[in-house]
């Protein structure tokens, strides 16, 4: 299967695409609404949650907002390579979660946003400075040689 084909077909198949996908893919998060699926021996996660999916896009773009500083970056909507994203998805979620639900022993994203929601009102409202400090402190699990 070629990638365009693929990217295609993902599409059709997957209309409502996790947000937090490389966090959940790499099991620095966990997720309620989250449903897995395979596409070409490649795995794919769905929001079975419209409302959550869209709370969720929101924090991920005040997190890359608010950890342009941390990451060195001036322009927020450029895409950023994949090691900056997973910086942002996964240290985000974990300053969330540290905020939030310290005890827990993974951030679920479902239930670190419906929370935050209740708590502040509004995710603009967030504690960003807070938070950004898990963006700053995570870091990519280094391979095995």
């Amino acid at each position: 299967m070629d990638e365009h084909s693929y990217h295609n077909l993902r599409k059709e198949l997957n209309p409502l695409p996790c947000v937090f996908e490389k966090a959940l893919l790499c099991q620095a998060a966990v997720c309620e609404a989250a449903q897995r699926a395979l596409l070409a021996e490649r795995e794919m996660i769905a929001c079975r949650d419209p409302l959550v999916r869209a709370a969720c896009g929101q924090l991920l773009q005040l997190l890359r907002q608010n950890a342009a500083f941390a990451l060195k970056v001036r322009d927020t909507q450029r895409i950023l390579p994949h090691a900056m994203t997973m910086k942002v998805q996964c240290g985000g979620l974990s300053g969330l979660k540290e905020l939030l639900d310290p005890e827990s022993h993974a951030p679920d994203v479902r239930k670190l946003v419906l929370r935050a929601q209740a708590e502040y009102g509004s995710l603009e409202d967030l504690p960003f400075s807070r938070i950004v400090q898990g963006i700053s402190h995570w870091q990519i699990r280094k391979r095995k040689r």
